[in-house]
C-alpha cells in the first residue's frame, strides 16, 4: 500500500472518529438543559450534567482521540494536504444529520458540500 493510500486512510479514520465524537455530543447535549446556564447555579447544574452524560463523555473522548490520530497525520503529511480534507466531513455530517438526528438539510447546504468536496478531489490529484 503506498504512502499515499495510508496517509488518505488515516485522514479518513480521523475524520470518522471525530464525527463519532461530535454526534455522540449533540445527542448527549439534547439531553442537557442550558436554559438556566446564565446564572452561577444554573451554570453549576449545567457542568454536572455535562460530567454526568456518558454520551457527552464519550463524545469528548473521540474527539480527543481523533485528535491524537491528527497529529500523527500532521507528523506524515503536508498540512496543506491534510487539513483540505477535513471537507470530507461535510458530506458525512450532512447525512448522519439528515438521516441520523432527522435534522432537515436545505437543498443549499448539499450544493455547498457538493462544492467542497469538488476542491478536495482537486486537491487531492494536486
Amino acid at each position: 500500500m503506498s504512502s499515499l493510500v495510508k496517509s488518505i486512510l488515516l485522514i479518513l479514520l480521523s475524520i470518522l472518529i471525530a464525527i463519532g465524537g461530535q454526534v455522540l455530543l449533540k445527542v448527549g447535549m439534547n439531553q442537557i438543559s442550558s436554559a438556566e446556564i446564565l446564572s452561577l447555579d444554573g451554570a453549576k447544574s449545567f457542568f454536572l450534567a455535562v460530567l454526568k452524560s456518558p454520551k457527552v463523555m464519550t463524545g469528548l473522548f473521540l474527539y480527543g482521540l481523533s485528535a491524537i490520530v491528527w497529529l500523527i497525520i500532521l507528523s506524515r503529511v503536508d498540512l496543506s494536504f491534510a487539513y483540505p480534507m477535513i471537507g470530507i466531513s461535510y458530506i458525512f455530517m450532512l447525512i448522519i444529520s439528515k438521516f441520523l438526528l432527522s435534522e432537515h438539510v436545505s437543498p443549499l447546504r448539499w450544493i455547498g458540500a457538493v462544492v467542497i468536496s469538488i476542491g478536495v478531489v482537486i486537491i487531492t490529484r494536486s
